[in-house]
């Protein structure tokens, strides 16, 4: 990354459209540029880049499968990808294969430029906050610094003119000192009066020099300060180191000295100079007391506007943070405390930024996991609620079933055995133990096969036989169990040829016509058409009974269920016969519908491939059409 300017890796075998988006994105990224699928894979790997732009269709490795490797690297897995398609049909199995964003072609460079802003990095976005606080804060620590150096400059200037005047006023003493000195020895003749001349005599270079270096920063004064020297000088070599030398050695002549004012007036004349110079300078202090005053304040303010400006560079670092950060990390936290209680319904929008838009769409993707995994488990909760409600009432129904016949069996038998009976009632009641015997084995007989094809062990005979043949004899065993009911036949114009398991098959038509005449309590007709249509032979079963209600219609090929009717109107039955029907059909490549309207009977329909026909559900589109045939 270049300072703080995301890397872009565009991967697309377009020229115009790499330069469309570079232009579009230019002043904002630094780019690189691949040109089909498996430079597009080496160059991230090689760059880490912020944001991959990829087109669904390359060269040598298309975008489906650059993304697939991207999500499989772990330094890559995290990188934002926008991938590009004309197709719309593509969006959903890209955003499967973890795009950040799928574009449809065209776009605008506007919608680019938009979605590569969405998608930089977390980690950018996290710098440039931290950079702008950084450069922020050194500007306003620069302006603090500047006004601090300010006012210590003026500082200075103010103590040293303090120093100026304080070095002047001592030079002005040690003046003092050697007039003064030079008056008494003159005066009383005696040496001690030339004490103070001595030791002014002896400070006065350092004190001068001092004076001279002290004035080097303003020439003007400088300038007045040599003068002073000067003069000093002049009246020391030129009049008291002389006139002192000459009293000592002639003490009687010090009397005209004495009279003389030669000496007060030169040193008059230097005081006038110092006090041209303390004047000046005094002016120049306090200019320069000002001056500091005025930094002082200026200071002051600086370093209140420097707090005041790290305070907002501060709190906008934090709102900035707050918003692509803190804010979708907050949210994300709320979702999962939902999700934790049990909220699965909860989904966070998904255009944050980065890393951001990642973990909302990975949280989405969880949320939707876990709601179809909550779904299923409940699903299969009801299922097997049902299902033992539904075996509970098997058991009641098989119980009755076995206990009904069984009954008619030993209390039939039990009379025979303890009663003497004529020929013709022994022959009667023989015929009723035969008969019920004959309900117990066909029960258990259902029972034992559909345990069989849910096992895959229900075996098939097949052989070649005429489906109108095998209608026509289960009519009349059907039609001479029923005296109110009327069975009508009216067979395919040719053989139905088909290939299967005839016994099986057989058992299939009887189940259905016996629902028939079952669910037609009042009688009346069924009616039994049999067709050919391209490759497949179809059966339709119609009755004019009690027919099915809507809300029980969905169940009807679900085990052991049985129907309000049934159960009302004490309808035999253990809610297998249509199970084991279509499992039986589909074990011969055929299937079973129906079409019901309560009050007005049901059309029950089944198909079989006939003889040579392919055993698969090809003729879909006819078979629709043929189910609308009665």
């Amino acid at each position: 990354m270049a300072g703080f300017l995301a890397t872009v890796l565009i991967c697309d075998d377009e020229p115009a459209l790499r330069e469309l988006i570079r232009v579009s994105l230019d002043g904002r990224f630094s780019f690189a540029e691949a040109h089909d699928g498996v430079e597009c894979l080496a160059m991230a790997r090689e760059l880490q880049p912020d944001i991959v732009v990829l087109d669904m269709m390359m060269p040598r490795l298309n975008g489906l499968d650059v993304l697939s490797e991207l999500r499989a690297d772990e330094e890559l897995a995290e990188t934002p990808v926008i991938v590009l398609t004309a197709q719309p049909a593509s969006r959903e199995e890209a955003m499967r294969g973890g795009a950040s964003r799928v574009m449809l072609k065209p776009f605008t460079p506007d919608e680019i430029s938009a979605q590569s802003r969405a998608r930089s990095g977390l980690v950018a976005r996290i710098a440039l906050g931290v950079g702008g606080l950084a450069a922020g804060l050194t500007i306003v620590f620069a302006l603090l610094l500047i006004a601090i150096v300010g006012l210590r400059h003026r500082s200075n200037e103010a103590r040293r003119s303090q120093e100026v005047i304080a070095t002047a006023n001592g030079l002005q003493t040690l003046l003092i000192d050697f007039e003064t000195g030079l008056r008494g020895f003159v005066i009383w003749k005696e040496q001690r009066y030339l004490d103070p001349w001595r030791r002014a005599q002896k400070d006065y270079p350092s004190e001068m020099d001092k004076l001279i270096r002290l004035t080097e920063h303003d020439p003007h004064q400088q300038a007045a300060a040599r003068e002073i020297k000067t003069a000093i000088d002049a009246y020391l070599n030129d009049y008291s180191l002389p006139l002192v030398d000459f009293l000592q050695r002639n003490p009687a002549k010090a009397r005209p000295v004495a009279a003389s004012s030669t000496g007060s007036q030169k040193v008059q004349a230097i005081r006038q100079r110092f006090r041209r110079f303390l004047a000046d300078e005094e002016a120049l202090g306090g200019a320069r007391d000002s001056r500091a005053r005025t930094t002082a304040r200026n200071a002051l303010l600086v370093g209140l506007i420097a707090l005041a400006g790290a305070l907002f560079f501060l709190i906008a670092a934090a709102v900035y943070l707050g918003r692509v950060v803190a804010h979708p990390v907050r949210l994300v936290a709320r979702a999962a405390q939902r999700v934790a209680a049990g909220d699965l319904s909860g989904r966070l929008p998904t255009e944050g930024p980065g890393e951001i838009g990642i973990l909302e769409r990975s949280f989405n993707a969880m949320a939707d996991s876990l709601q179809r995994s909550r779904d299923d488990l409940e699903e299969r909760n009801r299922r097997l609620v049902e299902s033992e409600h539904l075996k509970t009432e098997l058991v009641s129904n098989v119980s009755h079933e076995l206990r009904t016949p069984l009954t008619s069996v030993l209390g039939f038998s039990d009379l025979m055995l303890k009663r003497d009976v004529k020929p013709d009632e022994r022959r009667r009641y023989l015929e009723v133990i035969r008969s019920e015997s004959g309900r117990l084995a066909t029960l258990l007989n259902d029972l034992l096969d559909l345990q069989r094809q849910e096992l895959g062990v229900l075996e098939l005979r097949s052989e070649e036989f005429d489906l109108n043949e095998l209608l026509r004899v289960q009519i009349m065993l059907y039609s001479a169990q029923s005296e109110v009911h009327e069975l009508s036949f009216e067979p395919a114009p040719e053989p139905l040829f088909v290939y299967g398991d005839s016994d099986r098959l057989a058992q299939v038509v009887g189940n259905i016509l016996s629902n028939a005449i079952k669910y037609s309590p009042d009688g009346g007709k069924v009616d039994v058409t049999a067709a050919s249509i391209r490759d497949d032979a179809w059966v339709w079963v119609r009755d004019f009974g009690l027919g099915i209600p809507n809300d029980q219609q969905k169940q009807l090929f679900t085990k052991f269920f049985r129907g309000d009717a049934a159960r009302a109107r004490g309808i035999r039955g253990t809610g297998l016969g249509l199970v084991l029907t279509r499992q039986i059909l589909q074990a011969h490549g055929g299937e079973i519908g129906f079409e019901s309207e309560e009050g007005r009977g049901s059309t029950f329909w089944i198909r079989l491939p006939t003889m040579g026909a392919a055993k698969s559900s090809s003729a879909a589109g006819d078979g629709a059409e043929a189910r609308q045939g009665m």
